[in-house]
């Protein structure tokens, strides 16, 4: 069983924790360390100065980062100049050929679901899995709960409801329709005008945070749930992997399989942008509004 106990040791030290030991066995240890043999150096170590140690190595590998990363800004290319990497065939080609390959009069909008359609996957990728995992550490399970969290619970939804927001409710009653209407607004133009799925998800989540803080969570629950929450990311997602799916096995230009276009400025143009920035916009408005759930009621 020692190879346990050394285990454990470990991870105390990766923990930064001091391991506690009994007063006999410091007496012993003690009088070991007086000889200064190898066993007694590695229990010093261990059991006295383990946490001096550990804050020690934090240290060194912060101050290693940062000495890295000065190097690297140090090496970036000199801002403006005529010869940098950024200035080379690709932003060219954006440029020049951009509302010709991708049928989007934003460029911006182009390179990102187009010439970089699975980049911003990834990223959408990662806001899903960002509240995904506040998600599995904060959600409250109220199977499992104890009687005193249910009681502080009941409390809480019992001071929602006697709490008075009128002039907040009355502005979130009207404003927030006209907030989520310039949301939608944003992404179905983001193609044709500045915006897209991010700045428009953005909106309508700050809309929906709006009506959230103004009536409480349970008339929240009446338009959107959990549930709601996990099928709209979900098959955002799905969507999003569909058609870019199409354009991978179809070559780059879909080539064979050309989707038309449309006439550049109209909202049903350029291939299948639009819908990937619906997707986004849904996305990241869930996002916006799971994370503000999750921290201050502990569920969606």
């Amino acid at each position: 069983m020692e190879w346990r106990m050394w285990l454990q040791k470990i991870k105390d030290w990766v923990d930064g924790y001091t391991v506690m030991i009994d007063a006999d066995m410091y007496i012993a240890n003690r009088k070991r360390r007086e000889k200064w043999d190898w066993r007694s150096i590695i229990d010093f170590i261990y059991e006295k100065d383990l946490h001096k140690l550990h804050n020690t190595l934090c240290v060194m590998c912060c101050v290693a980062f940062i000495g890295v990363m000065l190097l690297v800004v140090n090496d970036l290319p000199q801002y403006g100049n005529v010869n940098n990497p950024a200035n080379n065939e690709v932003s060219v080609r954006y440029v020049e050929e951009g509302l010709e390959e991708t049928g989007a009069v934003n460029l911006v909008t182009g390179m990102i679901l187009d010439y970089r359609a699975f980049d911003t996957f990834a990223e959408a990728n990662v806001l899903f899995l960002s509240v995904m995992g506040v998600l599995f550490l904060l959600k409250t399970d109220k199977k499992n709960d104890d009687k005193q969290q249910q009681m502080v619970r009941k409390k809480d939804a019992e001071m929602e409801a006697i709490e008075q927001k009128p002039i907040r409710q009355i502005g979130a009653k009207y404003l927030t329709p006209f907030i989520l209407l310039y949301g939608i607004y944003i992404v179905i133009n983001g193609h044709i005008s500045p915006g897209g799925g991010f700045a428009g998800g953005v909106i309508m989540g700050g809309g929906m945070i709006f009506y959230a803080t103004a009536f409480g969570k349970e008339k929240m629950e009446q338009i959107f749930t959990f549930r709601s929450f996990a099928n709209i990311s979900v098959g955002s997602l799905l969507t999003y992997f569909v058609c870019k799916s199409y354009s991978f096995f179809t070559g780059a230009n879909h080539v064979g399989w050309e989707v038309p276009k449309g006439v550049a400025g109209n909202i049903l143009s350029a291939g299948l942008i639009l819908p990937l920035n619906i997707c986004v916009g849904l996305v990241v408005a869930c996002t916006m509004y799971g994370f503000y759930a999750l921290y201050t009621k502990g569920d969606i």
